[in-house]
């Protein structure tokens, strides 16, 4: 049997980007080279150990991702087709060995695919019955693409399509909709906007005005809401004025969209240098805030993961603030490649605090990795990576005007003494009135917000423990689903094995089951058996066996 397979130069190499400087041309072509050999070895291992991956001769499979250990070993991620047809939760990890050979597979799928490509159901009926549940108020709706739904028992014809258009509360939606092809049943459906939640539920374009350039890098100072006074990176122009650009992560650009809901807003500019009055009657202070916030989050995943960027390629997005009017949330969005920041309204500030900032860009980075699907439990262990990740921003940051702690959104509220209040509670998830401490059967059926509290739990006692602690809400302990005391294994293991997780064994529809198997795979890949079984303790203790 042969299984067929694309070639992956041309992907991998846009993947990778290029250099400016000769030296590094070759440095990136030797990687380049690098992995595209690794590619090679994952397609031959999938064609001579088949039925490891489910796979028949109906299936191709196209590389997204390579990362290469120090010890020589390869995880190339891949995309996976049938006769054409994108497999949605058909997407898996090929692990090999230092000698190429096929270690493991990681993977949701459950055997091969064997199904007839030929719809019953017109495109039309597919796009009028997810209408029907999306309702009247989309401003825009693609046509009907075939693709194979593998996210449930059975792979099933599906038709995708997708809506878009605007909440009551302003948030825009991009709802995927998964249309079985043959009867017209939604089988599943999930929003392409992945918001930071809402309380109490429980690269720049390099020029200035008048032609100017805006090509070197400088250092101003911010005048945050939130952070006090801080440096922050930007480009001064030929003409003398500044943007809010920063050349040295990438590009990244803050925008002011002025109260509007779409397009990509006007850069700000300044002439001194120097950003905001520490207060909301200066537009460019929110601006400081998440242009500080995400530079911060880059710094935090080079440094800490060695990631360069949220996409892995050295390249900043688009952060815009002043989003609509009194918009009670932030949001990030694959579409643009870009984080969204409310100006928030009444008791709630603009949404735009540092573990806000972190939240959202590991959106992107969640998305440029597993690309766990917004949905079920693999919706909550992609908000729970971004609440861990935006928590680990705060720590890494060690702000004494944000005081590092297990709360999430606790800077939005305008007045919160002793920071009581917050958005989620990591280290006791249920203080929110909606989200779980313990795992259930039925948790998949909640909102990703709060069927991300058992993995917060989870990442709260595998670093802290469940003795009491000490943070910016005064002293707080875990409780533990199963009555086990747990000392923890402290913050620097705990969000290295998270990362190489997320980044190396999930998938787009892994499940909490799924997500123990792949920490315990970290933590033994990284600090070996006595802290996988401390990994496999704190899943213990929430109930996930």
């Amino acid at each position: 049997m042969n299984v067929r397979h694309t070639t992956l130069t041309a992907a991998i190499a846009l993947a990778l980007g290029f250099a400016a400087s000769a030296q590094a041309a070759r440095q990136a072509d030797s990687q380049n080279d690098v992995r595209e050999q690794a590619v090679g070895r994952a397609l031959s291992n999938i064609e001579s150990n088949a039925k490891a991956v489910h796979a028949s001769r109906n299936d191709q499979f196209e590389a997204r991702d390579v990362i290469l250990d120090n010890n020589g070993a390869e995880h190339v991620r891949m995309k996976r087709s049938y006769r054409g047809l994108p497999v949605i939760g058909g997407d898996l990890v090929i692990h090999n060995n230092r000698a190429g050979k096929l270690a493991s597979v990681s993977q949701t799928l459950t055997h091969e695919i064997s199904i007839d490509t030929h719809a019953s159901l017109s495109k039309s009926e597919a796009v009028l019955n997810a209408g029907v549940d999306f309702g009247t108020a989309f401003d825009g709706v693609s046509d009907a693409k075939l693709v194979v739904y593998a996210r449930g028992k059975a792979p099933q014809l599906a038709y995708e399509v997708v809506y878009t258009g605007f909440m009551p509360d302003q948030t825009p939606t991009e709802m995927h909709y998964f249309v079985d092809a043959n009867n017209g049943r939604i089988l599943d459906k999930w929003d392409g906007i992945h918001t930071k939640g809402k309380p109490g539920g429980g690269g720049g374009n390099g020029n200035g005005g008048s032609g100017a350039t805006c090509d070197t890098d400088s250092v101003g100072t911010g005048r945050t809401l939130t952070l006090g006074n801080v440096p922050i990176n930007t480009s001064s122009c030929s003409d003398g004025s500044f943007q809010m650009v920063d050349l040295s992560r990438g590009g990244g650009y803050t925008t002011d969209l002025k109260n509007r809901t779409n397009g990509s807003g006007t850069t700000f500019s300044d002439a001194d240098n120097t950003w905001g009055n520490n207060t909301t009657s200066d537009r460019a202070t929110v601006g400081a805030d998440a242009h500080y916030g995400v530079s911060e989050t880059w710094d935090y995943y080079q440094n800490i993961h060695g990631r360069d960027g949220i996409a892995n390629d050295g390249k900043g997005a688009l952060s815009r603030v002043h989003y609509g009017r009194n918009y009670v949330n932030a949001f990030w969005s694959d579409s643009c490649f870009c984080m969204t920041f409310g100006d928030g309204s009444g008791s709630y500030l603009p949404l735009v605090a540092l573990d806000v900032a972190g939240h959202e860009m590991s959106h992107g980075v969640t998305s440029r990795s597993a690309n766990l699907t917004y949905s079920g439990e693999s919706g909550g262990l992609n908000e729970a990576t971004s609440d861990i990740f935006g928590t680990m921003v705060e720590f890494y940051s060690n702000s004494a005007y944000d005081q590092p702690d297990y709360l999430i959104g606790e800077e939005i509220y305008a007045s919160n003494p002793g920071n009581s209040k917050a958005l989620r509670y990591m280290y006791n998830p249920s203080l929110d009135g909606a989200s779980p401490n313990c795992y259930s059967g039925s948790l998949g059926s909640l909102d990703v917000h709060y069927s991300s509290g058992v993995a917060n739990h989870f990442f709260y006692l595998l670093a802290e423990g469940s003795g009491n602690k000490t943070f910016s809400n005064g002293t707080i302990s875990s409780p533990t689903c199963n009555g086990s005391s747990l000392s923890g294994i402290g913050r620097s293991k705990a969000e290295a094995i998270w990362y190489r997780a997320l980044t190396v064994y999930m998938t787009s529809n892994t499940n909490y089951a799924g997500a123990r198997t792949a920490t315990i795979n970290a933590a033994n890949d990284l600090y070996g058996s006595a802290t996988a079984s401390d990994v496999a303790a704190a899943w213990d203790a929430v109930s996930v066996n």
